[in-house]
């Protein structure tokens, strides 16, 4: 039993997202109750749509709020005022968010939860390793040249494991009410970084190299990106990676008792699988 001691479920909204898929996997695995919050659940899920928040609200005990696209794009901090609010009506306190490290957006949404008489935790993230695997840039790795608007900056990249990990304790022990974990890797790696060490688990040759923003945005544009992912892809790589978090947290330390886990420990997992040689 959880140290709230609630048997209600909790709600797992993303629950097909990079996250939310291992948080409510781990959830399941401690023999606790979950609620999946997605469109394609039942009851269905759309941020885009509040009269779809009662129904996935009813009777929950706990919710973790992974919000889509991002928290960076418009209208984001008022739908995570509004949620809160709903949540609160429906009798649910427990708040665990994920947040996205150097993002003034983000940070803004993670006010309006702190604001609130929610019991919240905040779990604001680097970027995650798993954008190599199981995101836009998978299509790079499988074609074997990764171009990106991105040259020396450094990422202190996040396995989304260890985020999962954290979401779970916060979910389930009183303890992390009121905290805020700033979570990333053990090391910082430039984007050529991570590609090399792809390469090497991978026994692939991967090349990288560095493009100007805006034949970026026109490669996305060409593949038929939707508008909105383009401006948010965008707005990460030329705002977000500016250098501002080129530096390392113990959030994942402080949260779980242990280090963070590497990336070259991802990249070697993640090769075992054979997502980066399938055709």
């Amino acid at each position: 039993m959880n140290d709230m001691q609630d048997t209600r479920p909790i709600l797992v909204l993303g629950s097909t997202g990079k996250t939310g898929r291992r948080v409510a996997q781990r959830l399941k695995g401690r023999g606790l109750a979950v609620r999946l919050g997605s469109r394609s659940a039942e009851p269905r899920f759309d941020w885009n749509d509040a009269a779809t928040w009662a129904s996935v609200l009813q009777g929950v005990g706990a919710v973790y709020i992974s919000y889509y696209p991002d928290l960076a794009v418009p209208g984001a901090v008022e739908a995570i005022r509004s949620f809160t609010k709903a949540a609160l009506e429906a009798g649910v306190r427990r708040v665990v968010l994920l947040s996205g490290r150097g993002e003034e957006e983000a940070q803004r949404a993670e006010q309006a939860l702190q604001d609130s008489d929610a019991d919240w935790t905040i779990v604001r993230a680097s970027w995650f390793a798993q954008n190599f695997s199981e995101s836009f840039l998978l299509d790079a790795i499988l074609a074997g040249e990764v171009a990106l608007p991105v040259g020396g900056t450094k990422e202190p990249f996040i396995d989304a494991e260890d985020i999962a990990d954290v979401v779970v304790e916060a979910l389930t022990e009183a303890s992390h009410i009121g905290r805020l974990y700033e979570v990333t890797g053990p090391r910082l790696l430039s984007f050529a970084d991570a590609i090399r060490e792809i390469a090497k688990a991978s026994g692939r040759r991967i090349r990288y190299e560095e493009i100007p923003a805006e034949e970026y945005a026109s490669l996305l544009e060409n593949h038929e990106v939707p508008p909105e992912f383009v401006s948010l892809v965008m707005y990460l790589f030329t705002t977000v990676l500016d250098g501002r978090n080129e530096s390392l947290t113990d959030g994942v330390q402080r949260a779980l008792g242990h280090a963070p886990r590497d990336f070259a420990d991802y990249a070697h997992k993640t090769a075992a699988t054979g997502v980066w040689t399938s055709q």
